[in-house]
């Protein structure tokens, strides 16, 4: 890679490969929650709550911050998802003032069905995703790797 400052022609090759292999990968994705009758960020809402990590709960905060999107569309994204019976809000039993959103057992099969067509996607597609992420980040990633390696050679001598 070249300095912070500049930018080379290679470099740019990457960048516009990896903008690529993420786009197919997308329009895959879009295409196949149209074809279950989901919009896309309906799909992208179903998968951040079932995906969430341990440590978080699906408040409409948190939700708007993972889909990066406005609390007030969040609403009205959840809204719709709960006519259609995808989703149900809770009450917070330790903050009653907070709601919380979950999958129904409809919105997990949907999820489940889409989900297992994006692993299988993945894995065609996916190792030239990977290797144009890799293109990118390949000189970051050997210098902290080798950096990484010195410490442990250097800590094993000490000890």
């Amino acid at each position: 890679m070249s300095s912070d400052s500049e930018i080379t022609h290679q470099e740019y090759q990457a960048l516009a490969e990896f903008r690529y292999q993420l786009r197919r990968f997308l329009r895959f994705s879009e295409q196949a929650a149209r074809e279950v009758g989901l919009e896309p960020q309906q799909h992208q809402l179903l998968l951040t709550i079932k995906g969430l990590p341990a440590d978080r709960t699906a408040s409409v905060g948190e939700l708007a911050e993972r889909l990066q999107i406005q609390h007030h569309s969040t609403v009205e994204l959840i809204n719709r998802m709960v006519e259609r019976r995808l989703l149900e809000r809770n009450r917070d039993e330790n903050d009653q003032r907070r709601v919380l959103v979950s999958l129904t057992a409809y919105g997990d099969e949907v999820l489940r069905k889409l989900s297992l067509l994006h692993r299988m996607e993945l894995r065609t597609t996916g190792p030239a995703l990977a290797q144009a992420l890799h293109a990118l980040t390949n000189g970051q990633d050997d210098n902290s790797t080798n950096e990484a390696k010195a410490a442990d050679t250097s800590s094993d001598a000490t000890n």
